[in-house]
């Protein structure tokens, strides 16, 4: 992993960058302090597949849920 500071990652960004294509991290560092990290971005497939239905059976929902709080909305339009 290869440390630059703020100047030379400014000046050398497109260098920089084709080492984070070829695999390598490269790390910002401001007074010696790293501050960032480049890495290369991993395209080859997500790593978790979001999916319908992942909390069935984890959760109830009451019978009269879409009665709950009818009286109370009741009140606020009549009001």
């Amino acid at each position: 992993m290869d440390t630059v500071n703020i100047h030379e990652a400014k000046t050398h960004l497109s260098r920089l960058l084709e080492r984070v294509l070829r695999g390598n991290a490269v790390v910002i560092a401001r007074s010696g302090k790293p501050i960032a990290k480049m890495v290369p971005i991993d395209t080859a497939a997500p790593s978790k597949i979001k999916r319908l239905g992942f909390l069935k059976g984890e959760m109830r929902v009451p019978e009269d849920f879409d009665r709950m709080g009818e009286g109370e909305i009741e009140a606020l339009f009549e009001a």
